[in-house]
């Protein structure tokens, strides 16, 4: 019983003892102080022609001073209890007739669906990656008005409480492909344990906010726990580790001794202000660059015309000693890192991980957080000018790695930083990924997303046709059959055109091609290793999956 069905039983019942006690009183009244003779009925009759102003004063007029005084408190009680009866029962009733239902259950033949508790920015990336492979989802949510939002638009929701084995049973739990729960970690872990109980062998994939949790999100039954938050910090920190590890970082094993990398070109770098043609790259290091990010736009295959900038981010495939080459050579001039040159803003749970990280390839680094602690060095408000100058961020800083968990403040942060300081490297963290594009064009070299992280990790745990090689990047490496290509060649499907993705290599009978021109056919049983975008990759799966 919800909330308007409950009210409306309470004003019914109140109501209803109240014309009885009136009746009661009419009655008796009219033969004690009026001394006339009528029936129960008759009085019932008077109180319930006076409640409804349907017809009243038959036994008028009353000659006794109390049935008057009486007759007066009914007629405005009455009136009151009419005019209550608007906003209790009527207006309710007419909102829920007139405005739009949310289903509280899916169809009967629903199946092999994912359903997902609750909706965030995170999520979204989640729903996108599902929908481009025609996998079915159905978000449930206990809040009505978040449901109603979420249905009017065009999502598949269900108003019902996740925390309850009904609420999982109208959704068909038992005959999903897995569950998704991504509210708040305690939250979390009691619709695990609920689902347990509705559907014992269902997959379960929970998402952390506390790293330190994922011990009870197991015990409680989770199947895969997942913490992007040490992951993004991992990220941010790779590009500061690039220039002072001799190994190439965060290289995506193709196949036996064939690589996929991208390279980020660093101010000082010989590489700035050439063109891609003018280069070299591949003739002087063997190096293909199948696709190169552009302050935030990313371009596969990029232009020979394309101008090499400070911040440019080079995706290229080769042999390690070919990769390692080219990494010499973009970092030839790029000097290494001294004390005070790179600056962490924001200390939070990204921020310790990116500082953990330099602390185990020795980089020195400068600490600015809100919150004092033995490991913040300058306690200060990040959209502060005064306090990010202190840090150095807008002098004497090389790189700044903006950690902060509000989109809105990294963006403040990074329009003062780049206005003061035109030459430095800014890393940035961003929470919702429709916020990456404004952070690119607040000045931001760099930035990964949260919400793409933690959707590709969901997906991942989920989609089993499709193997993600990492997370962590601006762009998504895929391993995906190619059943639906075989006997055309890529030339034929003009994967790049159709898609804006690269294929990178074929693996075929436990061998991987990697010479993968134009010309190759694509044979029954082969799996592409295709890299592009997050949009790139689901617009290949509508395609071409």
């Amino acid at each position: 019983m919800d909330k308007w069905q409950r009210r409306t039983l309470q004003f019914t019942l109140g109501l209803f003892g109240v014309m009885f006690a009136y009746a009661v009183f009419y009655y008796a009244g009219m033969t004690v102080f009026e001394g006339r003779s009528i029936t129960f009925f008759h009085a019932l009759q008077v109180v319930v022609e006076t409640f409804t102003t349907t017809g009243f004063g038959s036994d008028s007029p009353w000659s006794s001073p109390v049935m008057n005084a009486f007759v007066i408190v009914m007629d405005l009680t009455g009136v009151a209890l009419i005019f209550l009866a608007f906003p209790v029962l009527l207006f309710p009733f007419l909102d829920e007739v007139l405005s739009t239902t949310v289903p509280r259950s899916v169809e009967e033949d629903l199946e092999d669906h994912v359903v997902i508790c609750s909706y965030t920015e995170r999520v979204r990336t989640l729903i996108e990656e599902l929908e481009s492979r025609d996998i079915p989802y159905v978000i449930v949510d206990a809040d009505r008005d978040r449901a109603l939002d979420l249905y009017e638009d065009g999502h598949r929701v269900v108003y019902a409480d996740p925390e309850t084995v009904e609420g999982l049973e109208r959704v068909r739990l038992d005959a999903a492909r897995a569950l998704v729960v991504d509210r708040s970690d305690c939250v979390d872990t009691s619709i695990v344990l609920t689902a347990r109980e509705a559907a014992d062998d269902i997959t379960i994939v929970s998402v952390l906010e506390n790293p330190e949790h994922a011990t009870y999100h197991r015990l409680a039954g989770a199947d895969h726990v997942l913490c992007p938050r040490p992951l993004l910090g991992e990220s941010l920190a790779s590009r500061v580790l690039a220039t002072v590890s001799p190994e190439l970082e965060g290289s995506i094993e193709i196949g036996e001794d064939f690589e996929i990398v991208e390279l980020p070109v660093y101010c000082g770098s010989p590489l700035v202000g050439q063109t891609l043609a003018s280069s070299g790259i591949r003739e002087q290091t063997g190096v293909h660059v199948i696709g190169a990010w552009f302050r935030g736009t990313f371009e596969t295959p990029p232009s020979a015309d394309a101008t090499i900038t400070n911040g440019t981010v080079l995706l290229v495939t080769g042999h390690s000693e070919e990769l390692n080459t080219l990494k010499e050579r973009v970092l030839a001039d790029v000097r290494p890192v001294d004390p005070g040159e790179t600056v962490v803003v924001g200390h939070g749970q990204v921020g310790q991980m990116v500082t953990d990280q330099l602390d185990e390839h020795g980089v020195p680094y400068t600490v600015v957080d809100v919150v004092d602690s033995p490991d913040v060095d300058i306690v200060g408000d990040a959209t502060d000018p005064e306090v990010l100058r202190e840090a150095g961020c807008c002098r004497g800083a090389k790189t700044v790695i903006i950690a902060v968990p509000d989109d809105t403040t990294a963006e403040f942060a990074t329009l003062v930083i780049r206005e003061e300081s035109p030459a430095i490297e800014i890393i940035v963290r961003a929470n919702e990924s429709r916020n990456v594009t404004k952070l690119y064009r607040a000045g931001a070299d760099y930035v990964s997303s949260l919400a793409t992280v933690s959707g590709r990790m969901t997906a991942g745990a989920i989609v089993e046709e499709d193997d993600i090689l990492d997370f962590g990047k601006q762009v998504n490496v895929v391993r995906t059959s190619g059943a639906e290509l075989a006997g055309r060649t890529l030339g034929e499907v003009r994967v790049r055109t159709r898609t804006g993705c690269t294929v990178v290599a074929i693996e075929r009978d436990g061998e991987v091609l990697t010479d993968v021109g134009p010309a190759v056919r694509v044979e029954e049983g082969d799996d592409l290793i295709i890299a592009g975008t997050d949009e790139g990759v689901r617009r290949f799966n509508e395609i071409l999956g």
